[in-house]
C-alpha cells in the first residue's frame, strides 16, 4: 500500500476532528503531503468516519490526479492543493465546520486576539477571506477558495497564524504535519468560543496588548521559545 505511514497519520487526524466534536457526519476533511514524492493523502468524499480505514484514503498528485484509491477524493481537495503549493512549509491541512469558528466565518469577522490563549498559538487575529465573486463560485469554486485564502495571507506568515476563516463557509487549518493541523483546528475552535463569549460580555473590549501578545507567542515559538521541556 502506497504511503502507508502517511495514510495512518491522515486517518488519525480525521478521527481526531470527530473525537473533539469538530465534525458532524462527514462535514470535514484532513490531508497530509509527502513533499519528496509530491503526493497528497486525503479523506474520500462523503465516506462515513465510522467505516474509514487507511486503505480507503485517496492518494493524488499535486495536480489532483488520483494515484491510488477506489473512492473519489474530498471535494475540498483543490483547496488543499492550492495551500500546499503556496505554503511550502506545511505538511497537513484540516477543514471543519466547527460551531464557533464557523459562526465567526458566517458573520464575516476575523477573530481578534483578546487573551493569552489565542496568543499562545496565533500571532495576530485569525484572518477571514474576501467574498468570492459569482464567477469564482461558478467555476473552480474549491480552487478559488484556496486562492482567496492565499490572498488573505499576503503579508502574513502562515506559520505564525496557521488558520483562516473562509467567509460564509468555515475554518481551514494547517501545520508542519497533519497531526499538528488537527491540533490547530481544536485550538482554533476553543479560541473562537472564548472570543464569542468575550464579545458577548464586553462589546467594546480591546485586543490584547501587543507586548503581552508577542511575549506569549514567543514563549512557545521561534528561537527564544522556553515553554515546555528542552529536547537536549
Amino acid at each position: 500500500m502506497l504511503l502507508e505511514t502517511l495514510r495512518k497519520e491522515v486517518l488519525a487526524a480525521n478521527l481526531e476532528l470527530v473525537r473533539r466534536g469538530l465534525v458532524l457526519y462527514t462535514f470535514g476533511n484532513a490531508s497530509g503531503i509527502d513533499r519528496r514524492k509530491g503526493l497528497v493523502v486525503i479523506k474520500p468524499s462523503g465516506v462515513s468516519y465510522d467505516e474509514l480505514k487507511p486503505e480507503d484514503l485517496v492518494i493524488t498528485d499535486l495536480s489532483g490526479k488520483t494515484v491510488e484509491g477506489d473512492f473519489r477524493p474530498s471535494s475540498d481537495l483543490p483547496t488543499h492543493l492550492v495551500l500546499y503549493k503556496h505554503f511550502p512549509a506545511i505538511g497537513g491541512v484540516t477543514h471543519t465546520h466547527s460551531e464557533f469558528a464557523t459562526a465567526w466565518a458566517q458573520a464575516g469577522r476575523s477573530i481578534p486576539c483578546f487573551g493569552t490563549t489565542h496568543a499562545d498559538y496565533f500571532h495576530g487575529s485569525v484572518p477571514i477571506t474576501a467574498a468570492l465573486s459569482d464567477q469564482q463560485i461558478t467555476a473552480d469554486y474549491e480552487k478559488n477558495t484556496g486562492v482567496a485564502i492565499c490572498r488573505a495571507f499576503e503579508g502574513i506568515d502562515p506559520e505564525t497564524i496557521p488558520a483562516v476563516l473562509v467567509r460564509g463557509h468555515g475554518p481551514f487549518c494547517w501545520g508542519a504535519d497533519v497531526a499538528m493541523a488537527a491540533h490547530h483546528s481544536v485550538i482554533l475552535e476553543a479560541i473562537a468560543r472564548m472570543a464569542y463569549y468575550t464579545v458577548a460580555l464586553a462589546h467594546d473590549v480591546d485586543s490584547l496588548a501587543p507586548e503581552l501578545h508577542d511575549k506569549h507567542f514567543s514563549r512557545k515559538h521561534g528561537s527564544k521559545a522556553y515553554y515546555g521541556q528542552s529536547s537536549k
